[in-house]
Parts: C-alpha cells; structure tokens; sequence
C-alpha cells in the first residue's frame, strides 16, 4: 500500500476526531519582536518541505484536484500527529473551490468527509464517504473513515460491514486490527488481543507507522480485559518506535493516570503540551500532584475551550466534562456536558466521562443509555464496570 494512504487509512481508525477540540485564545502581540510562537515544523523537516512543495504547487492552481487533495491530506496527517486543529482548517481551504459543490470529484468527497468528520458533521461526512465508494468501490482511505464513524457512534455492525470492505482490498495487518478493534468492543478481548500478536508476529517488516498504529489498539486491548502490565509493554514498545503520535501519548497518558501514576505524566507530555487533549491531561496530572503549574495549565486550558464556545464549536464537549469535572471540581456541569456529547459520539471514552459525571452527581438514569449499550454489546472494562457497579448501588 502506498505510503500517504497506508497512513490516511490508520488516521482514520485511530478515530482522530477526538483531536478536534479547541485552539488557543486570540492573542495580540506587544511588538513586533516578541514571539508568539514556536512551530513545530522546521525548514529542514521534511514534512515541512513537503507542505512548502505543495502548498506551492497549490497556489499555482488551486482547481487541480490531484494538488489539492494532496495538500489536504498532507494537512490532515499533521494535524494527526501533532494535535493542532488549525491544520483541519487548512485542509478545508485547500478545498475550497469545492466545499459546497453537490457532487465533486469522489477524492475531494473523501477529504471533505474527514474534515466534516473533525467537526463531528458525522451524516454529511457519511454522505461524501458513501458517494465516494460507490463511484470507487476500492477506496481504502474512504472504507477506513466510514469503519471509523460507525465506531465512534456505536454502530457496530455497520462499523463490522465497513471493516469486512477494508480488509478485503488493504494491507493483512490492518484487517486483522480492524477487526479485533471491533472484538474488543462486543465481549471478545482475549480473542482480540492473541489477533493482534499473531498478526503483528507475522508482518514483522511492517510499516512503522502501522506497527505503532497496531501497538496501541493491542495496548486498549490489554487494558479492556484488566491486563495493565501487558497494556503498558504494548504502548511502550509503540513509543519506542519514535513516531509523533497525539492518540498514543493520550492513551499512555491515561493509564498512567487510572493507576495513580499522575507523576510521570508530566514529562511525559510536557514536551507535547500544545495538543489540547495533552494539555487537558497534563492539567489533570498537575492537579493530582500539586505541581506548581497547575493553576497555569487550567487557565490556559479554560481559554481554549471558551475561544472554541465563543467560535460555536460544540466537538469539544467530552475533553470538556473530564476538565469540568477531573480540575474544576464542577460536577453538575461535567454531566450536562457528557450527556451532551454521548447524544453525538459513543465510544468507550465518551461512556467513561459520562458514568464518572453521574456518579459525582448521584444521577443514574442520566447514565441508563450507558448501562444499556454496555448490556447490549458485552464491552469488557474494568473501570465501566466498577463505575456500573457504583451507580446501580445508588438508592
């Protein structure tokens, strides 16, 4: 599979959407020698060369489909390992001449879908993906986006459909995943996981991109049937591999966290802190240790999401409640905002946040479509468990 699109497709089940949350406050400058800030990219990186080339090559012609889907797709794959949003924006511009067009080029539906996605437009993304395969059936990149959509909302056999698609015309190893992400959601872990080493033992020369992508589905595994040791050699063995990944360091980050390790998250991200749902974890962290930046870390994270607010931006609402209620002590207003986004998205996360938020308000049937969907799908987790278990004890 060639490069971009073997990442274009891990993007996608690594359901970048949740990377979508609020950029930083305006801010006005005092002169003109101050700096506002250090970019990431550097002249001589060659993401950076390669941004520059197209970018150039845009500007040229900005109705070349081929130039401006590539350009886009550079801008969706920076703003996946970086966690900056303002590269979705981007994306989007470099789709302009097409944004309202009824029935653009299939590639252009396919980038215009993801970037509808990050703005959790989840039906009009839907719409582009479905138009997309229907004119080319074999669309990797567009049957990945649609497995991914279907998970985040909970529609596993659709999302079991789309994967059964993907696997039949991608790479061994990501049909293999594709699949156990889904056996890892409806009861079957321990199968999922032994998947997961089988498949990973037999495509050692993998990309590593697709190993790091691979490692950690392998390291949630672990962590949905209560292995942490196991959990924790996969996210590391995926860190080892020096790939800028925001989802891996999130997911680290929070199993530090769940085990009372709140210390060694702060150098694990302190580096990384301009992703916001890092800097919602590094906030936590600092809360749960005392660290002197504490207070430093909350206020600049309250400004990112009331710039987002004051944007209309609502994709925010699950980094949010766990704000809300993990560093701000605000309970009521945590549920209000986790019912809010489990009404929009309905991954394991998003279940989380909301059983948390009712038990800290003592409000059950605010957690009943929860219950009901961990009943439904047999989704095995320790901490939804002890969290259900917690809430039916409420009087």
């Amino acid at each position: 599979m060639r490069r971009w699109l073997l990442r274009s497709v891990l993007a996608a089940l690594a359901l970048t959407g949740w990377l979508r949350v609020a950029a930083g406050a305006p801010y006005v400058p005092q002169s003109d020698d101050q700096v506002v800030e250090r970019l990431a990219l550097r002249a001589n990186d060659p993401a950076a060369r390669r941004l520059a080339t197209l970018r150039a090559a845009w500007r040229n012609d900005p109705t070349d489909v081929d130039i401006a889907t590539q350009l886009a797709r550079a801008y969706i794959d920076q703003a996946a390992a970086d966690g900056d949003p303002r590269y979705v924006g981007y994306a989007q511009a470099a789709l302009q001449p097409w944004w309202r067009e009824p029935d653009p080029p299939a590639p252009v539906r396919v980038m215009r879908a993801i970037v509808l996605q990050y703005d959790h437009r989840f039906d009009a993304s839907l719409a582009d993906l479905d138009a997309a395969v229907r004119a080319v059936p074999d669309d990797a990149q567009a049957w990945a986006w649609i497995t991914a959509i279907h998970l985040v909302r909970a529609d596993l056999e659709r999302a079991r459909q789309a994967c059964r698609r993907l696997a039949a015309i991608t790479a061994p190893l990501v049909g293999a995943a594709c699949h156990a992400q889904l056996d890892s959601l409806t009861g079957h872990a321990t199968q999922a996981a032994t998947a997961l080493r089988a498949a990973l033992h037999a495509d050692r020369d993998a990309d590593p991109a697709l190993r790091l992508w691979v490692l950690t589905r392998l390291a949630e595994t672990e962590e949905r049937r209560g292995n942490t040791a196991a959990a924790e050699r996969a996210y590391r063995d995926a860190l080892a591999l020096g790939l800028p990944d925001v989802y891996l360091l999130a997911a680290y980050a929070d199993l530090l966290l769940d085990n009372g390790r709140a210390a060694e998250v702060m150098p694990l991200l302190m580096p990384h802190g301009r992703a916001d749902v890092l800097l919602l974890r590094l906030a936590i962290a600092a809360r749960a240790t005392q660290d002197t930046r504490r207070e430093t870390l909350a206020r600049e994270l309250e400004a990112r999401f009331d710039a987002a607010r004051a944007r209309g931006d609502a994709s925010h609402r699950k980094e949010e409640s766990r704000f809300a209620l993990a560093v701000q002590g605000q309970a009521d207003r945590a549920l209000t905002l986790a019912r809010a986004n489990y009404e929009q998205q309905r991954e394991v996360a998003d279940a989380r946040i909301l059983l948390e938020a009712a038990l800290a308000t003592r409000q059950r049937a605010a957690a009943e479509p929860v219950l009901q969907w961990m009943q439904a799908t047999g989704v095995e987790s320790p901490q939804l468990r002890s969290l259900a278990a917690r809430l039916r004890e409420l009087p």
